[in-house]
């Protein structure tokens, strides 16, 4: 079983920049895909993007496409979430998880190992 803490959340003006980390422990991430997903007051949990086991594909959500990357370390057992050009309609807490088979799904039942979540708010 894996364990996944996110970190480097906060508050930030709208056109900033926020790094986020996922790190895990309990084993190794070598093996598999990883996700971010992000879910605001009232609302679902929505995907955000995603990345294979190697880093060499990537998938993202419509509206973060050209200002949020993806990446990992899996020497660091970490995954990052860049986050650049933040929107007021970016608040929300970040979550990242496991993907179940491998995938670069973008539905939450895909995934597990859920992190506790780290908060980003942007403020206008």
């Amino acid at each position: 079983q894996v364990q996944l803490i996110e970190s480097g959340g906060g508050l930030v003006q709208a056109g900033g920049s926020l790094r986020l980390s996922c790190a895990a422990s309990g084993r190794t991430l070598g093996s598999d895909a990883m996700g971010w997903f992000r879910q605001a007051p009232g609302k679902e949990r929505d995907f955000v993007a995603a990345i294979s086991w190697s880093g060499s594909s990537t998938n993202y959500a419509d509206s973060v496409k050209g200002r949020f990357t993806i990446s990992r370390d899996n020497a660091k057992k970490t995954v990052y979430l860049q986050m650049n050009s933040l929107k007021p309609e970016d608040t929300a807490v970040y979550y990242c998880a496991r993907a179940r088979m491998g995938g670069l799904g973008v539905s939450p039942s895909m995934y597990d190992s859920w992190g506790q979540g780290t908060q980003v708010t942007v403020s206008s």
